[in-house]
C-alpha cells in the first residue's frame, strides 16, 4: 500500500505542476479556440468507497484529480487513487471526457475508461448521463451509468442509477449530503445490489471537510469486495 500512496503522490505533483502552468496556456489558446478552464485538487479519504463498496480494504486512500475545460462544454481529465493489494500496481486511474452545460437543469454526458496498471485484464469503459438542478437550498440530480459488454467485464453488462441531494445550512459552511444508487450486472454477480450514504460536509479556511455514513443491501460485492457498513472521514483542497 506504501508503494502505491506513493505513486499516487507523484502523480498529484505532477498535476499540480501542469496546473501551474496552466494560465500561459490559457492565453496562448484563447486568441484560437476559446478560453480554457483547468481545475483540479486532492482528496485524502479515511476509506474509498465506490457505489458503496470499499476498494481500499477500508485503508486510506489519496485521489488526485485534474480536469480540462473548454467554454464549449467539451471537458477531458484524470483521477486516481490507491486500492487494495491486487495482482498489479495497487493504482485506479480514470481518463475521462464529455460535454457539460445547462442553467436551471445542467446536464453532463460522458465516458470512463477506468485503468488498473499492471492489470490490464481490469480495464473497462462506462457511458454516463447526468442531470442537476437547484430547488432552494437544496442542490439535486441523478445519474445512468451504463458498462456495455466487454471482454474484461465477462461479456457482461452493467447499469448503475442513482441520485444525490446536497442541502445548503443556512449562513454556516455545513451541508447535508446524501445518495441512494441501485447497481445490477456485471460487477453484482447476477444480484442488484443497493447503496446509500448520508453525511455532512464543511468549507473550512479553503478545504473541504466530509464525513458520511455508507452502507448497501451486499456484504461483499465486486470479487469479494468489502460492502459492509462503515463512517467515511474526507480531507479535500481543490483549485
Amino acid at each position: 500500500m506504501r508503494n502505491s500512496i506513493l505513486k499516487l503522490a507523484a502523480m498529484s505533483v505532477a498535476m499540480s505542476a501542469l496546473a501551474v502552468s496552466a494560465p500561459a496556456f490559457a492565453q496562448e489558446e484563447e486568441a484560437e479556440s476559446g478560453p480554457i478552464t483547468i481545475t483540479g485538487g486532492i482528496t485524502g479519504v479515511s476509506d474509498y468507497r465506490f457505489r458503496g463498496v470499499s476498494l481500499s480494504d477500508k485503508d486510506f486512500a489519496i485521489q488526485p484529480t485534474l480536469t480540462v475545460k473548454h467554454e464549449s462544454g467539451f471537458y477531458v481529465g484524470v483521477w486516481g487513487s490507491n486500492l487494495a493489494a491486487n495482482a498489479g500496481d495497487d493504482i485506479e486511474v480514470d481518463l475521462y471526457a464529455g460535454f457539460s452545460g445547462g442553467d436551471t437543469i445542467t446536464y453532463d454526458i460522458g465516458a470512463t475508461y477506468y485503468v488498473y496498471p499492471g492489470i490490464s485484464s481490469f480495464n473497462y469503459v462506462e457511458f454516463t448521463g447526468k442531470l442537476g438542478t437547484t430547488v432552494g437550498p437544496a442542490t439535486i440530480g441523478g445519474q445512468l451509468s451504463y458498462v456495455p459488454s466487454q471482454d474484461n467485464t465477462g461479456n457482461t453488462d452493467n447499469i448503475y442509477v442513482a441520485t444525490n441531494a446536497a442541502i445548503a445550512l443556512p449562513d454556516s459552511p455545513i451541508s447535508i449530503v446524501g445518495s441512494v444508487g441501485l447497481e445490477d450486472g456485471a460487477f453484482t454477480g447476477g444480484n442488484s445490489k443497493l447503496d446509500w450514504s448520508l453525511g455532512l460536509t464543511a468549507n473550512v479556511a479553503g478545504f473541504t471537510l466530509g464525513a458520511s455514513y455508507v452502507d448497501t443491501d451486499r456484504q461483499s460485492t465486486f470479487a469479494f469486495k468489502d460492502s459492509s457498513a462503515g463512517v467515511v472521514f474526507s480531507l479535500a483542497y481543490f483549485f
